[in-house]
């Protein structure tokens, strides 16, 4: 089911690949303003299973109606046809399961905001009357303005048979609900399992059911108790009750925004386990003697406080501090290497041409102590004037060991040579 770049399909332009999944593949195209959209395409075996598509085209129409800044809406489908096909926001970002292999576990304000985005989706999309149910860290884009759940509306193809016997795997072994996996009827309370799944797996850089054979995963989903270590206590209670193998006992996505909204901590807090025997998850192995229990009710002695847009943990500092420490670090950058060109250029220039020499060394300094006079009285920025003069004391003294122990020569060759590099980067970038 290949589509070469360039092709047409409907009134969008494909452009390259993005990927392909169990249900199709997905593509980069443009529509016809030129903007950039993801469009899937579906294989052919799920396109020929028409009471799939008939429940798809029912979804796609409710959730057409969801205006989430965290879900990657529908934009447009084409279910008949020889290529089916679906239209969404394209999301520019890295999948969760990318940026926590990269980067590490999700923490802190951080993790409040992962979770109340997912949250949000879900709660958007529940409204709409539409259940994901496959929602897993690679369904998650991580994008400058929070994350973004995709592959809303195809989630009613899991249940065809067409599919199902054609040897697709039903969703992330360890992120589908044990309903589910119990052959059940699948609803809202699933994605609530896969949501709690997957910012277990963000907060702790593992899966909560471990790995291995999707049979075996399976298995402890169904009869096991996830593996929460370390995940910070402020949010483990919440996991717990998400993960119930009873889907009545975990709390709506609505819920879910209220209840991390009063739970993200000033400084969070990981429980040291004692000394007990882990499930044994990686591998394939089921674990022996059962998860040890942890305590889930309370956040006995741990200090929390509501979390809003734009409040910032402590220790963390406003864009305009950023600024200013960025600003700091390119005068320092900038008083070092004009400091060390200026001593290399009058070293060099000591025997020829002394007078050069002291001229050079003369501007340097004069430059430095108005750069230096001028913070100071500006705007009281002591550090920039010891950093200035502290270049000179350093000019100064390179400059009397260069000459002492270097030839013209030596230093003219020296001097030509950190020009021209300097020459190539600046062309470079």
């Amino acid at each position: 089911m290949g589509a070469p770049d360039g092709d047409c399909l409907g009134p969008y332009r494909l452009l390259s690949p993005l990927g392909a999944g169990g249900f199709g593949e997905v593509h980069l195209a443009l529509d016809t303003e030129g903007r950039t959209i993801a469009v899937k395409i579906l294989h052919p075996h799920v396109a020929a299973d028409e009471a799939a598509l008939t429940r798809l085209a029912r979804e796609v129409e409710a959730m057409r109606r969801v205006q989430d800044p965290h879900v990657a809406e529908i934009l447009d489908a084409s279910l008949s046809g020889g290529r089916p096909y679906l239209a969404t926001r394209y999301v520019q970002g890295r999948p969760l399961d990318a940026v926590v292999a990269g980067e590490g576990p999700v923490k802190g304000d951080d993790l409040v905001r992962l979770g109340r985005g997912l949250a949000e989706a879900l709660a958007a999309v529940h409204a709409a009357g539409v259940t994901h149910r496959d929602l897993k860290p690679g369904n998650v884009i991580m994008t400058d303005d929070g994350p973004v759940v995709i592959d809303f509306g195809i989630a009613c193809l899991h249940d065809s048979a067409t599919v199902t016997t054609s040897g697709v795997v039903l969703g992330t072994p360890g992120y589908l609900a044990p309903e589910i996996l119990e052959g059940g009827e699948s609803g809202p309370e699933a994605d609530i399992f896969s949501f709690a799944a997957t910012l277990a797996y963000a907060a702790t850089g593992r899966h909560p059911y471990g790995t291995g054979p999707a049979s075996a995963v399976g298995y402890r989903v169904v009869h096991h108790e996830p593996d929460l270590e370390g995940v910070p206590l402020w949010v483990e209670p919440l996991l717990r009750e998400c993960l119930s193998r009873d889907p009545a006992a975990r709390p709506p996505a609505g819920m879910l925004l209220a209840r991390l909204g009063a739970a993200n901590p000033v400084n969070p807090v990981v429980r040291t386990p004692a000394p007990q025997p882990r499930p044994a998850y990686a591998g394939g192995g089921d674990a022996a003697g059962g998860t040890a229990r942890r305590a889930a009710g309370g956040l006995h002695g741990v200090t929390t406080r509501e979390w809003r847009p734009g409040r910032h943990a402590r220790g963390s500092s406003s864009p305009e501090r950023a600024r200013e420490r960025r600003r700091a670090v390119i005068h320092r950058r900038w008083v070092v290497g004009t400091g060390l060109l200026v001593s290399l250029a009058a070293a060099a220039a000591k025997s020829p041409l002394p007078e050069v020499s002291l001229l050079l060394l003369s501007v340097y300094g004069a430059v430095m102590v108005i750069d230096g006079g001028v913070a100071l009285f500006a705007r009281q920025d002591r550090p920039r004037l010891v950093v200035d003069l502290a270049a000179i004391g350093g000019s100064v003294a390179l400059w009397a060991a260069l000459a002492a122990f270097f030839s013209p020569l030596t230093l003219g060759l020296a001097l030509a040579t950190v020009v021209i590099v300097m020459i190539v980067i600046l062309l470079g970038s």
